[in-house]
């Protein structure tokens, strides 16, 4: 899995979500990202609320094609 993928994936499923998805420790560990949202859904939730909903988007992946994410979750305001 690569980092549109996981971009992709996101996006998909979190209403009106922008993902921005990159490799930041090593460009050739596609199993650790730095994943960057942006969707109205998080407005009006905790920001545990807001990363579960990134989490939950994942699902069965962050167990097995997916080692760590860094994330961080905003609204487009």
């Amino acid at each position: 899995m690569d980092a549109d993928e996981v971009a992709a994936i996101i996006e998909r499923e979190i209403p009106d979500a922008t993902a921005t998805v990159t490799t930041p420790r090593d460009p050739d560990d596609d199993r650790h990202y730095a994943v960057d949202v942006v969707s109205p859904a998080f407005a009006d939730k905790s920001l545990v609320d807001q990363h579960q909903l990134v989490h939950d988007a994942l699902g069965e992946h962050l167990t097995r094609e997916i080692h760590a994410i860094e994330l961080t979750t905003t609204t487009p305001e």
